[in-house]
């Protein structure tokens, strides 16, 4: 039996089958960057019109009340928190990743500072996260408030000293798919008196998490943030979420105390005061139609189901190495060799990996390319077939021997890789 016979026969008995038929894809178009720009959801267009027409077209402002747009950022984040291993107050829409980053970091300093005086101000963290993590410390540290410190993934524990004041690190690393022992980094910060915050960007709506219970019999996380365009198939530029631990709500002060974050907003108090809870993340007015748009890829993913998801994403992973060395193709694997310990993608080095990217994308096989060598290719399975995988591997098989990577257009880099 073929590769390709082999993954009709899996798809056949795939029971998330039936959920490709939910996404709008282009005919023909095999699309495994899903880990970068999730998929659009078949209701989503039907659910911005109505926003757009009745909503704001007919109803225009009272739709605040009518349509409860005013807790909407709540009631999207309390979705997304079962998907997480949170309570729903302890998870809320606002923002993008950066910005909540910025937000929890600061809060995150203003706790320790509290508890412990000016001692802990280092925010630990891994060389080459992924680059904005690391940005949001530098520009801290550029105020005063921080200082950053490196250390390569099997020397943290050992960098976790009394100067340190919060873990931060990507769940599932943005360019290999490396993932970490969440459990084992959480405890040994909160053993050394830091916190943690982790980044959960390539793992929301890919993987089970357990924030509150990753230390079995311990305290869980502090904090999170995470991306709603990716596996949430929240669309471009989709807002991004934030989890703070229901125990550091009182003692939770975020830096942008913007309107929304208010106690009273429609007081129009002249003096901040705080919300209760997660709410006070909240800064400026919600972007109604963008958290809308999220809502719909959050409902399908939750439908579905986030441990069948990761079940399906380890088997075509799985499926695409044997692909890969039925057609012969050999390249060099720099995500983890077992399925478990990376995320729902597959990353190889190649010296002319963006030229074999874009010859892929020629041929309607869309992955991406991560610089300065890395060919990523992401596996969302609730809209990949095994058909894929196997098309994939042959589609890379015959890039590779024909050489058709280089012609001269594929090294021609676009302002977006």
């Amino acid at each position: 039996m073929s590769m390709l016979e082999r993954a009709r026969a899996l798809d056949a008995a795939d029971p998330l089958a039936e959920y490709r038929e939910r996404f709008d894809l282009p005919e023909g178009v095999i699309y495994l960057d899903g880990n970068s720009l999730g998929a659009l959801p078949k209701t989503t267009p039907d659910r911005l019109a109505q926003v757009m027409r009745e909503e704001w077209g007919r109803d225009l402002i009272k739709s605040w009340n009518t349509a409860d747009w005013i807790s909407l950022p709540q009631r999207v984040g309390g979705k997304i928190a079962p998907l997480i291993g949170a309570q729903p107050h302890e998870v809320i829409v606002a923002d993008s990743v950066s910005v909540n980053l910025f937000k929890l970091m600061s809060a995150a300093l203003a706790m320790q500072a509290r508890k412990d005086g000016a001692r802990r101000k280092v925010i630990l963290s891994e060389p080459g996260n992924f680059p904005t993590d690391l940005y949001m410390i530098q520009g801290l540290e550029k105020q005063g408030l921080a200082t950053q410190r490196l250390a390569e993934r099997d020397a943290i524990i050992d960098a976790l000293d009394d100067d340190v004041a919060l873990l931060l690190l990507t769940h599932v690393h943005y360019k290999t798919g490396a993932k970490y022992d969440m459990a084992a980094l959480t405890k040994a910060a909160h053993d050394a008196g830091a916190l943690v915050l982790w980044d959960l960007s390539h793992t929301g709506g890919a993987m089970p998490v357990a924030l509150n219970e990753c230390v079995a019999g311990e305290e869980g996380a502090d904090f999170a943030v995470g991306c709603g365009y990716k596996y949430l198939n929240g669309g471009p530029g989709a807002p991004a979420y934030a989890f703070v631990a229901e125990r550091h709500h009182e003692a939770l002060e975020q830096p942008l105390s913007g309107w929304m974050g208010h106690a009273q907003p429609f007081a129009f108090d002249d003096d901040y005061q705080p919300a209760p809870g997660v709410d006070r993340l909240l800064c400026g007015t919600a972007p109604i139609l963008s958290v809308a748009a999220l809502e719909e890829g959050v409902d399908l993913v939750a439908e579905i189901g986030v441990d069948r998801l990761w079940e399906k994403s380890q088997a075509l992973s799985e499926f695409f190495r044997e692909c890969l060395s039925d057609a012969g193709v050999t390249l060099d694997l720099v995500s983890p060799e077992e399925a478990d310990q990376r995320g729902s993608q597959l990353s190889f080095r190649h010296e002319n990996a963006y030229a074999l990217c874009q010859a892929l994308i020629a041929r309607d096989v869309i992955g991406d390319f991560r610089a300065p060598d890395i060919l990523r290719l992401g596996f969302a399975p609730a809209y990949l077939r095994f058909e894929d995988m196997a098309e994939t591997a042959q589609a890379l098989a015959e890039v590779l021997e024909n050489g058709e990577w280089q012609r001269d257009e594929f090294s021609e880099r676009a302002a977006v890789t």
